[in-house]
């Protein structure tokens, strides 16, 4: 990513944690900045287009933290996507910027987690699919799919909306892997 690009998507959570979205103008996230209301547009071609840009980089953050976040778990599907599950749900619990988009009735960002929320549900979806599949190839590749979109969107609903306690929302949702792809026990071999 170019360093003009994370700047304006770095002054851009500025103006959502500050709690002032609505009011900022595509001019005042070049001026923090510091580059021009022509090159903000270049890059993002609108203030919508730019709170998805930054939604999307968000959203990549978090399948990082989610990727180091199965480290260890590598026994079987559900208890990868479990830690992967509660890392997301701890980390954020105490993220300002998703505080503030989930608490701003007037800034307008909640539907990119809700109604305008594909690209983030796809790219996490694929992320979490290539991975399941990376390590255990003779899951159906069609199950293997739907879980991946079930734990995402599942995931995600408790991001908008927490229930219980992130170990525990992990610990479900780790069973309900398990449940649908029961044929992924830890005695298979993982690729080389």
């Amino acid at each position: 990513m170019s360093p003009t690009r994370t700047a304006l998507l770095d002054a851009a959570v500025d103006a959502v944690v500050s709690g002032d979205w609505a009011r900022t103008r595509m001019a005042d996230v070049a001026r923090a900045a510091g580059v021009s209301r022509q090159t903000l547009y270049y890059e993002f071609g609108s203030k919508d287009g730019l709170a998805a840009a930054l939604a999307l980089r968000e959203a990549q953050r978090y399948l990082k933290g989610a990727e180091s976040a199965r480290v260890g778990h590598e026994g079987s599907p559900a208890q990868a996507l479990g830690a992967a599950t509660e890392w997301t749900l701890r980390e954020a619990a105490g993220n300002p910027l998703l505080k503030a988009v989930l608490t701003d009735d007037a800034g307008g960002l909640l539907p990119l987690l809700t109604t305008r929320a594909e690209a983030i549900l796809a790219a996490a979806s694929e992320h979490t699919r290539a991975y399941v599949l990376g390590h255990w190839p003779h899951l159906p590749a069609d199950e293997v799919r739907l879980v991946a979109d079930v734990v995402i969107r599942l995931t995600v609903s408790h991001l908008v909306l927490p229930g219980s306690r992130p170990e525990q929302v992990a610990h479900d949702l780790a069973h309900l892997v398990e449940r649908l792809l029961p044929q992924a026990d830890a005695s298979q071999e993982e690729p080389a």
